[in-house]
């Protein structure tokens, strides 16, 4: 590049970066801010009612509807007293508290009344929470998931009409809303503003990714029993690129035969593992080969990209050293070397397993896993490295599609058609869903039925013929349908997604040779374990991500756009169960270990997560909805 062509760049880069501050100022004193703002809060306030963090007082309606105010008391930098009113009611799902769409209201002490801010509830209320060490990170996520949802919400491409279009990888760009239940829903902790509106989903830009040649003695690779990793490489690259890189290595004295070649996001290339691998670097074992040729888009879960130059090519997991929601988004060594191992497991069980054949779900494969081996470095560096290096490649979605079908992600089931803004910069005050076209072609009734039992038999088939519990929750589900018709599902993100116990298998003599999970990783997040003798833990996996979060979700979301009772739509989910075990006696034994139907579940607590940490499981019993339907034992 030129010194002009250099200093032309540089002042494009800075023109948009004036242009994204711009906007980014203007939209602080827009509608959306306001919109945005109150969704922070109510669903911040909502979870902290549900998981019994702060005491509150509920001030019924005398209506039959069982809604009615939420108070909880705050004080003021001077110490006086105040009151927060958010309207709202215990929902049938699994008793989840839902504030309604209002704002919520701050009372001050002579009594007067305005809608609180985001600002507000930090200081007066949230900063009220005892013994929390992480609390001062809990609001920074807070505040961070207000400007970048607000960043989404007002970017320069909803200023264009919607083009209409339900294409599976559009919609993972297209669907704004994010967690409904977690209140940092969009923190992504670790990106600035520019860096969000450059690797966010939401604003569709492409990339493309940087390629490392790391030294086998350094890295360990593992790939399922269809994939050979120089065939697997070579099509991910492209001929082209591969040589390229092949001459790179050979100029150097090395050949590309003994190291193994991992791709790095571009953010986790500049912000972490130039920093953190610099001695490998200087001493040849890691070498920088470039970018590829192909462009990547984020999917929703950041860091799974999907590759925007060949559709059929497979998505690239990458580590990404953000926070968002509950989670860092590294990848754990054991995770990346464990996908292939489980995916060849699953593909197994279900080719071996007529009724699985029959449901005709598709389990999409983590089939090559590359990591650097963490476990050489010296503990001083050990900690630092863990998880910032490593690539799971999985199977695209669009390799699995046949004649007529198309992909849409779960969790757009309950998301609207963008907002489009006006030239006054107003939006549409009547949201319409992305499938309000679906359901006056079929009938909400017919259609729920329809989708409910294309997505909850595999998951319990896999339950009760199998003994293994899914986090399926709706980031982790595909709906495959036909012109809207639901036909099938897609389960995704299976390299720690799996729970089990292995003597309770169906098959314990498969029981897969796992990659142990690491001391140091269990002490730092106990959530995350793949086996356990308790059986209610397993059934609590499936049954928290799926019917807690996403069939929750999408319950209240039929209720509120379309009517559709919450009791009616439990009983029909159960109904699918029912089916199922009525059609199936022979798994009757598994039908009492693993009770769908028991009183309670227990289910994460998300936001105590965030606010104390993870030392610690974070669990909550709640009642579940499909226990009015529990069959009556003779």
């Amino acid at each position: 590049m030129s010194v002009l062509e250099a200093k032309e760049t540089g002042n494009q880069t800075q023109s948009t970066i004036a242009d994204q501050t711009a906007r980014l100022i203007d939209a602080l004193a827009s509608k959306q801010f306001q919109q945005v703002e109150q969704r922070v809060i109510r669903q911040l306030l909502q979870t902290l009612i549900y998981e019994d963090v702060l005491p509150y007082e509920f001030r019924q309606d005398a209506t039959p509807d069982n809604k009615g105010w939420f108070v909880l008391e705050g004080k003021t930098l001077d110490g006086k007293p105040v009151h927060y009113h958010c309207r709202g009611g215990a929902k049938v799902s699994f008793g989840q508290i839902k504030l309604e769409k209002v704002a919520v209201l701050r009372i001050s002490e002579n009594g007067q009344t305005r809608s609180a801010t985001l600002q507000d509830t930090l200081t007066e209320v949230i900063a009220r929470i005892p013994e929390s060490e992480l609390l001062a990170t809990f609001m920074d996520e807070l505040e961070q998931t207000l400007l970048k949802d607000l960043q989404s919400q007002t970017q320069e491409r909803l200023t264009q009409p919607w083009n209409g279009q339900l294409d599976f990888d559009e919609l993972e760009g297209d669907i704004l809303d994010a967690h409904s239940y977690h209140p940092c829903y969009k923190s992504r902790i670790g990106f600035s503003l520019q860096q969000n509106e450059q690797y966010g989903p939401e604003f569709k830009n492409s990339m493309q990714l940087h390629w490392l040649a790391v030294h086998h003695p350094l890295g360990l690779m593992n790939h399922s029993m269809s994939t050979d990793y120089q065939e697997m490489i070579r099509e991910q690259l492209g001929e082209q690129d591969f040589q390229r890189f092949a001459a790179l290595l050979k100029a150097q004295g090395r050949n590309i035969e003994n190291f193994w070649l991992l791709p790095v996001h571009p953010w986790q290339w500049e912000e972490k593992v130039l920093a953190t691998f610099y001695p490998e670097l200087v001493n040849k074992d890691i070498i920088y080969l470039g970018t590829g040729s192909d462009h990547y888009r984020a999917q929703q879960s950041i860091r799974t990209l999907a590759n925007a130059s060949v559709k059929e090519k497979p998505y690239a997991k990458l580590a990404l050293s953000i926070t968002n929601t509950s989670t860092s988004r590294i990848l754990a060594g054991h995770t990346v070397l464990n996908g292939p191992i489980i995916t060849d497991w699953l593909h197994g069980l279900v080719a071996q397993d007529e009724t699985a054949k029959e449901m005709d779900f598709v389990i999409l494969g983590e089939t090559l896993g590359v990591t650097f081996n963490y476990q050489q470095l010296p503990d001083v560096r050990k900690t630092k490295a863990y998880g910032t290096l490593g690539v799971i490649w999985r199977e695209s979605l669009h390799r699995y599609l046949r004649e007529g079908e198309e992909g849409f992600p779960f969790n757009g089931l309950c998301s609207y058609i963008p907002e489009q803004s006006n030239t006054s910069g107003q939006t549409s005050s009547d949201p319409v869903p992305l499938i309000d076209a679906w359901i006056k072609q079929y009938g909400v009734k017919a259609w729920t039925e329809q989708l409910l039992k294309v997505s909850i038999s595999p998951i319990i088939h896999m339950l009760f013929a199998q003994g293994i519990g899914m986090e399926s929750h709706a980031q982790n589900i595909v709906l495959i349908h036909k012109n809207g018709w639901p036909v099938r599902i897609a389960l995704k993100d299976l390299h720690d997604g799996v729970r089990y116990s292995p003597s309770h298998l169906a098959y314990p003599e498969k029981n897969p040779d796992l990659y142990p999970v690491p001391p140091s990783h269990a002490e730092i997040n106990p959530n995350s374990f793949i086996l356990t003798d308790d059986l209610d833990a397993v059934r609590d996996f499936s049954c928290d991500a799926f019917f807690f979060i996403c069939l929750a979700e999408l319950c209240i979301f039929l209720e509120q756009q379309y009517q559709l009772e919450e009791t009616k739509f439990w009983r029909m989910a159960a109904n699918v169960i029912l089916d199922y075990q009525k059609s199936y006696p022979e798994h009757a034994e598994r039908y009492k270990a693993f009770d769908v139907f028991a009183e309670t579940y227990q289910v994460e607590e998300l936001t105590k997560r965030r606010l104390f940490g993870d030392h610690q499981p974070r669990f909550k019993k709640v009642p579940n909805p499909l226990y009015a339907h529990k069959p009556k034992t003779r």
